[in-house]
């Protein structure tokens, strides 16, 4: 990324003014990839992990078995040091009874105005947290219509992505089959295969790694994209096999 914003700079620099201006403005793309380094924790992992923090809080009690499940994604991010560090502050941060959720929501969905695909990726995250019990509880669910709107998604968008999210558990759980495959891609098992596909590979372009990346998924949340487009694909997979093609 660093490198990244260097030739850039240089490259608009060089447009305004051939050599000279490639100097300044990979001068100025240093200086800027320094001052979003300086501006501290990347707002969607900090929010990511404090939002699950509050949704641990919002059943009620927060249990060993929130925390271990935050635990868990942080190994399966495979988060360590400094970084384990803020993400753990960050969920305890979530779970104060003063958490101003309403307002990181909105600062967040500022940040995420024209990063629609990574707006989804953290209301799916935040899916994946209140599903690790096998279901969605009351409080959960006010919680994510909550988060949902306030990343601009309507409720018939949530359902589509619980619905997806439940297609993929049970999936993993006792092994894909037609009615699984079709929740991940949203269809139904009575579409035409084309149809199918179209609906797959939008799927895989929302999901990508290197698009997110590109939007600006941390880098160390870049596994919850890899497996949720590996799921994607593998659905994909099965309904094409299971429908001859």
């Amino acid at each position: 990324m660093r490198i990244w914003g260097k030739l850039i700079g240089a490259g608009i620099g060089f447009m305004m003014g051939k050599w000279f201006g490639a100097l300044i403005g990979l001068y100025l793309g240093h200086r800027f990839i320094d001052a979003r380094r300086s501006r501290g924790p990347n707002p969607f992992f900090h929010t990511t992990f404090a939002v699950m923090g509050h949704m641990a809080k919002s059943t009620g009690q927060v249990t060993k078995e929130d925390i271990a499940l935050a635990s868990a994604l942080m190994d399966q991010l495979g988060l360590s040091g400094q970084v384990r560090t803020m993400a753990q502050q960050a969920f305890r941060d979530g779970k104060a009874s003063d958490y101003p959720l309403q307002q990181r929501l909105k600062q967040l969905n500022m940040a995420l105005r024209f990063r629609r695909d990574l707006a989804m990726m953290f209301v799916e995250i935040q899916i994946q947290v209140a599903l690790a019990d096998g279901e969605v509880q009351a409080a959960e669910l006010r919680l994510l219509e909550m988060i949902a709107v306030e990343l601009g998604f309507d409720r018939a968008q949530l359902e589509q992505m619980l619905a997806r999210h439940k297609g993929g558990q049970h999936g993993q759980q006792a092994g894909m089959n037609m009615a699984d495959a079709c929740q991940i891609l949203g269809v139904s098992e009575q579409d035409e295969l084309r149809s199918i596909k179209r609906a797959y590979r939008k799927l895989m372009s929302q999901h990508h790694p290197d698009k997110l990346a590109s939007q600006g998924l941390p880098p160390e949340m870049a596994k919850v994209a890899q497996e949720k487009s590996q799921q994607i694909q593998a659905a994909w997979e099965y309904v094409r096999a299971q429908k001859g093609e």
